[in-house]
């Protein structure tokens, strides 16, 4: 068991900004019940502000496209985390990279616990031949385990989420109409089999509109969403896009001020989620007993298509595949029924 002896672990989370927000309450959690424990995560730089307002937890950026790239690349890496005077590694990327960088680890016997990713049990999730759909573990539970292994047990009622954020300087004018409240849409996913469409997203964000009960802001990246969001913007006397607007910091502040958040099986719904935000979410061809349920939400938060007229789904973990008749699955799910669902769980958290 874990003593209250000073102790600095190394967390290896290099992938998508979902799973990276996912590991937040663990560590929070972790941080709050040993609170002699030092946390450095290993990310990309981008993900930076995510841990910024952590007590006892500072990042480590990869550069795993510059001097970090390759067999020497982690070599060097290694030797640079190697002088912060780690003295365990919890590694919940589990891929390739974080597997060399434990064969550098086990040089100074350094503990090195990597991620059971249950990767057997979810392609029998998404296989078309499966007896019955089950939930798997989830992440945070995976997460969980590997601090356990490394004498820190923490339970899922021992994590914890972030605090609200002040309001960026830019948006503080949002907050005007205290009757009004702050509603985020995030109309974007990564692939196609997880994303609502569009022309049936610009219904619920009308719908919403109409009611005047709401500021609905809007949230992607990238040009070709950012100029989406702008003619919303311009559409809708209620709605503000956030789009291209904010750095990544300046938008989890925002993010924190939401009553709700509306997004796919994406990114931004665990964003909202280690805030403590409730996060209605939709989801396509992928599932939630994947175990990418965003955290401490309501099942009843999830709105899922239809699984009678499309008996496969899951067909994906991460919504990059589908078989063929199965493009429009996001459209079983009526914008009448995604905005009714959104006034539900607000008036359910008041």
């Amino acid at each position: 068991m874990a003593n209250n002896s000073p102790v600095h672990i190394l967390v290896i989370r290099l992938s998508a900004m979902g799973d990276v927000a996912m590991t937040v309450p663990v560590i929070l959690g972790i941080c709050k019940k040993y609170p002699s424990v030092k946390i450095t995560v290993l990310t990309k730089p981008f993900m930076a502000p995510i841990f910024s307002d952590i007590p006892n937890v500072s990042v480590f950026n990869a550069n795993v496209k510059g001097k970090h790239k390759g067999i020497l690349g982690l070599w060097k890496l290694y030797k640079e985390l190697a002088n912060l005077q780690i003295h365990m590694v919890a590694d919940l990327h589990h891929v390739l990279r974080s597997s060399i960088l434990k064969k550098f680890f086990k040089l100074r016997a350094i503990p090195f616990i990597q991620i059971d990713k249950g990767r057997d049990e979810k392609k029998k999730l998404i296989d078309p031949k499966r007896v019955k759909l089950e939930p798997l573990k989830s992440t945070f539970k995976r997460y969980s385990e590997v601090f356990e292994k490394l004498g820190y047990t923490i339970s899922v009622n021992e994590m914890v989420v972030l605090s609200k954020k002040s309001l960026p300087k830019d948006f503080v004018h949002l907050k005007d109409n205290q009757e009004q409240l702050l509603v985020g849409i995030a109309p974007f996913a990564a692939f196609k089999g997880k994303m609502y469409p569009l022309n049936l997203m610009k219904e619920v964000v009308n719908k919403l509109n109409n009611t005047n009960k709401y500021k609905i802001i809007l949230f992607g990246g990238g040009q070709q969403e950012v100029e989406i969001l702008s003619t919303w913007d311009n559409q809708f006397n209620n709605v503000f896009s956030a789009a291209g607007k904010l750095s990544f910091s300046a938008e989890l502040s925002l993010i924190s001020n939401l009553r709700l958040m509306l997004a796919m099986d994406s990114g931004n719904a665990h964003l909202a989620a280690m805030f403590g935000v409730p996060t209605v979410t939709l989801w396509g061809v992928t599932h939630p007993y994947a175990g990418f349920f965003p955290f401490g939400q309501s099942k009843d938060n999830a709105l899922l298509a239809d699984r009678v007229q499309y008996p496969l789904i899951p067909t994906s973990i991460y919504g990059n595949k589908f078989p063929a008749g199965y493009e429009n699955v996001m459209s079983t799910m009526h914008p009448t029924k995604v905005v009714q669902k959104i006034i539900e769980v607000i008036n359910n958290n008041v």
